[in-house]
């Protein structure tokens, strides 16, 4: 077996990651709390300078969304690379959030390509009505006008202007855990 080694001296260098992953991977609950127990110190570091106050909160975001994806990793010695990611995106998301709540204008949206954000995307709205999904992605989506929307879903324009911001609304709540 492989030993790989992590970016920072300590008892995780002879940790064979390999056989980490794949075992939680297979459902191994100790190997999912070792692999908390040696992620969560590294994810935190990465969190606290992005999400500030929140770093503690993004960081929780960060690994919840590591564990979840964590079947998908088809490399586990991409783990670290892969889990930074994850911790970046989270804490810049959880930051950008924060700074919303205040009042703050965003000075910058997250990239439209990013596959993980996508992945979150469609699991928020998900969890929303059928009827509000359809207008979310027919208007902010597909880019179409009220009339046209209306015309799709065979409802009164006005009908469309309300759903959708309910639907807005339902997603912001869905989308900020």
């Amino acid at each position: 077996m492989g030993v790989m080694a992590f970016d920072a001296a300590g008892p995780e260098a002879n940790v064979d990651f390999a056989r980490l992953v794949r075992a939680a991977q297979g459902g191994d609950q100790l190997a999912m709390a070792e692999l908390i127990d040696l992620l969560a110190p590294f994810v935190a570091r990465l969190c606290g300078p992005i999400a500030l106050q929140h770093g503690a909160d993004a960081a929780q975001e960060s690994l919840i969304a590591i564990f979840r994806g964590l079947r998908g990793l088809r490399e586990p010695a991409a783990l670290f690379g892969w889990a930074r990611a994850i911790a970046v995106r989270e804490a810049v998301r959880v930051a950008r959030r924060e700074r919303q709540r205040s009042g703050e204008q965003l000075l910058e949206l997250p990239a439209r390509d990013d596959p993980l954000l996508a992945m979150e995307i469609r699991e928020t709205l998900a969890r929303l009505s059928p009827e509000h999904r359809a207008v979310l992605v027919l208007r902010d989506l597909e880019g179409l006008d009220e009339r046209t929307a209306s015309r799709l879903l065979a409802v009164a324009p006005g009908t469309v202007k309300s759903r959708l911001a309910r639907a807005r609304e339902s997603f912001r709540r869905a989308w900020g855990r």
